[in-house]
């Protein structure tokens, strides 16, 4: 399915690839880099010659830059960047589509790694987290300032605030909200990569330690180490290549509110409705098209927030929407994070969608593909004041 009137002409996806993926691996960032770069250009049948494009996100422990990939692969470019955080985690693959749209590059290839996982292993529990020791100067400034003094140094806290005024407000419940965790975590064990594998009942959701009212453990996500990578082609380059391409048929990165988390004008949402409402105003296509989709669960009340944002169910229903887990399973009218997410799957900053997409619609999922033959995927990451949404289709 296209739709009829595309904002977006040439960009498209055509490889992707993970490398090692592990709770504490205890190698190089540089090599997860290179390892997942190389299976990208090797999944899209080209060599490094034909990389012409280089960006790289920046976020967690041991992130890798792209010059560092740049000089081991020994890659001539016209272009390259390297991002933080926003207008979300996938900052490094709007700028690659912005490049390849506007014609500076031909394959770009798109890259994050991290060893967040390994990091917290050898600082210990909570030693990563901003607001340890390791982390904060002698005085607070900024945002830090207003958390520290009452011990919330975690998106996790701040998060949570909005998942129990989205509960006060529309009598949503734990037992709704458990359904991300275990739909996903049924997902995951289908994935042979994912970290935790095991069946996660809703006794051991609602019997497990409570981390910041209402998350409990199984609403966090987990730090890992691990390399993701895409190629991000120009469609009038793609004749011969080893895959047909993905088109990236919108993006959503807009920002129409006050970036504030205490502040935002409803604290039962966050920045992806204005993300979301963007997608929707470039594309032809509707929520009632997409069969698939990957959206952020850094905290599972995020992936609540994203289907609210997206349209797939109206402002404040999300918990009914989700109840039983049978909407959202793999059989469901809109299965979600078909590999595990990042609560079971392992925390890879949001770069863990996009790839699982590119499976789904590329009939390639295994044991795990969604059946039917899914023609759209919507892709929504961030949380908080970051947001960012994609809207993929076959070719």
């Amino acid at each position: 399915m296209t739709s009829g009137t595309r904002s977006l002409h040439q960009a498209c996806i055509t490889g992707i690839g993970m490398s090692q993926i592990g709770r504490s691996l205890f190698r190089d960032p540089v090599e997860l880099a290179i390892e997942a770069s190389l299976a990208a250009v090797g999944s899209a049948g080209l060599d490094r010659t034909d990389i012409d494009g280089l960006a790289a996100f920046l976020s967690g422990a041991g992130s890798v830059a792209a010059l560092e990939v740049q000089d081991a692969l020994g890659l001539e470019l016209e272009w390259f960047a390297t991002n933080g955080i926003g207008p979300s985690q996938l900052s490094a693959l709007f700028d690659a589509i912005m490049a390849v749209e506007t014609g500076r590059v031909r394959h770009a290839l798109v890259f994050h790694a991290s060893c967040e996982g390994s990091a917290r292993k050898h600082l210990g529990r909570g030693g990563a987290l901003p607001g340890s020791a390791d982390e904060t100067p002698a005085r607070a400034a900024g945002m830090r300032e207003h958390w520290l003094p009452y011990g919330a140094p975690s998106a996790g806290n701040f998060i949570s605030m909005y998942a129990r005024r989205h509960f006060e407000e529309f009598g949503t419940t734990r037992e709704q909200m458990a359904q991300i965790a275990i739909v996903q975590r049924r997902n995951a064990a289908l994935n042979p990569d994912a970290i935790y594998r095991a069946e996660l009942t809703m006794a051991d959701y609602l019997g497990s330690r409570m981390i910041s009212d209402p998350f409990c453990l199984y609403d966090c996500d987990v730090p890992i180490d691990f390399g993701s990578a895409l190629i991000v082609s120009r469609l009038d380059a793609c004749s011969g290549l080893a895959k047909p391409p993905i088109l990236i048929d919108a993006l959503g990165m807009a920002i129409r509110s006050r970036s504030s988390w205490s502040q935002f004008d409803d604290l039962t949402t966050m920045m992806m409705r204005d993300a979301a409402a963007s997608l929707w105003e470039h594309t032809d296509l509707r929520p009632a098209d997409v069969d698939v989709a990957m959206l952020y669960d850094g905290f599972s009340f995020i992936t609540m927030a994203w289907l609210e944002a997206l349209g797939f169910c109206e402002r404040g229903e999300s918990g009914p929407f989700i109840e039983g887990g049978k909407r959202i399973s793999l059989d469901g009218e809109l299965p979600i994070n078909t590999y595990g997410g990042q609560l079971s799957g392992g925390r890879m900053h949001g770069w863990g969608y996009v790839p699982e997409a590119c499976v789904q619609l590329w009939g390639e999922g295994g044991v795990r593909q969604v059946p039917g033959a899914p023609a759209v995927a919507a892709v929504g990451v961030g949380g908080g004041i970051y947001a960012g949404a994609l809207l993929l289709t076959k070719s």
